[in-house]
């Protein structure tokens, strides 16, 4: 059952980003998934550390004002080790859209820590490495 809420969780998380067909992408709900506290990290090209509302406010911008349209990412890969109530996933992903007028593709690796809580699992903090 955990391993199955994780990756519900992870795929939450991805899907918070897709402003595919005009849909409304709901980056708000990172807030949910994200314990209060929880600490966000860009190691690469460039690093940069976040909380979780340094995080959304510019990724709202950007997945509403029209900059990036047909915007999805998506986990390609995972491993997940899960030791009672903590667990980590490392995984690789792409992503893909239209940026300024011009298509894009990408991905890159993330790495997520989760922790089981009363409301069941969350994610503690993650980092991810965008290959250029």
């Amino acid at each position: 059952m955990s391993k199955t809420e994780i990756d519900r969780v992870t795929a939450e998380f991805f899907g918070a980003f897709d402003n595919r067909g005009g849909k409304v992408p709901d980056v708000g709900r990172i807030r949910r998934l994200v314990i209060p506290g929880g600490v966000i990290v860009a190691t690469g090209p460039q690093f940069a550390v976040y909380t979780v509302d340094e995080f959304i406010e510019p990724r709202q911008r950007w997945l509403t004002d029209g900059r990036l349209v047909e915007f999805s990412e998506w986990e390609t890969s995972e491993r997940t080790e899960i030791a009672g109530d903590i667990a980590s996933r490392f995984g690789e992903y792409r992503k893909a859209g239209v940026l300024d007028g011009e298509p894009f593709e990408g991905g890159g690796t993330k790495a997520i820590q989760f922790v089981r809580t009363p409301d069941g699992w969350r994610i503690a903090a993650f980092s991810w490495y965008d290959r250029p």
